[in-house]
């Protein structure tokens, strides 16, 4: 079924008219057509049915349905991390998007100042936006930084469970129901003044094996491990970034 970002006020009647590059997407690229059923999502966790009844040269009028399971984690996971090169940024906040990750924060550390822009950010956004509608979830990542360090405090005080990628953390933690942040630092690792930081934060310094994993790649394989079983997360004694 084909999943349609929308907004959260579309949602609120019984129609709804799509056009402009929603129109273009659905029906001169996807070929959908009068009787198409459609997922409508709305970017904030709400979805509903839908059905395409009329099909104009500009616009395509949606019959809405009933409400639908929005398809969401049941935990709650933030990504507070060093920003990698834009192409990596990309990938990752796609498949954040994909795997249910409720926010992506990017935060400057002394390794890695380097900074993102408002357009790279609005850039990701369409990436995340792209990536919410292949994979059929209701709620959009969201996506701020880059933070200075020193904004830690304030980005963690909703997240009593607080995890850091780190050399020599121990194992990944079997997944419980709390919120999460999943802190992951940049290439060559945290500094000894940010271990001291982190640690003074509450944070766990946990690790995900002996490879050296790059810092897109912990974070997801950090994530997919918040989400799922503990089974696989028996990680040994060290992890590293580069």
């Amino acid at each position: 079924m084909i999943t349609v970002l929308v907004e959260p006020a579309d949602l609120a009647g019984e129609r709804l008219e799509l056009a402009g590059d929603r129109y273009h997407h659905l029906v001169r690229v996807r070929r959908a057509g009068v009787g198409t059923e459609l997922r409508l999502v709305d970017g904030a966790g709400e979805a509903r049915q839908g059905r395409i009844e009329r099909v104009d040269r500009r616009s395509a009028g949606v019959l809405l349905g009933a409400p639908v399971p929005g398809l969401e984690p049941h935990r709650h996971v933030e990504l507070i991390v060093a920003p990698p090169r834009p192409e990596r940024a990309s990938w990752m906040v796609e498949k954040a998007t994909e795997l249910g990750v409720a926010a992506v924060r990017f935060v400057a550390t002394e390794r890695d100042p380097r900074s993102i822009g408002e357009g790279n950010l609005e850039r990701l956004r369409r990436v995340a936006a792209a990536a919410l509608e292949q994979c059929g979830g209701s709620r959009l990542p969201a996506l701020s930084g880059v933070h200075a360090f020193s904004e830690l405090p304030s980005l963690l005080a909703a997240l009593p469970r607080r995890l850091c990628l780190d050399f020599g953390g121990s194992a990944f933690p079997a997944p419980d129901d709390a919120a999460l942040a999943l802190l992951v630092g940049p290439e060559g690792g945290w500094t000894a003044g940010e271990r001291s930081t982190l640690a003074a934060l509450g944070c766990e310094a946990i690790a995900l094996g002996q490879r050296v994993l790059r810092v897109e790649t912990a974070a997801l394989a950090a994530a997919t491990l918040a989400f799922h079983s503990g089974s696989v997360a028996s990680a040994s004694a060290a992890a590293f970034l580069r």
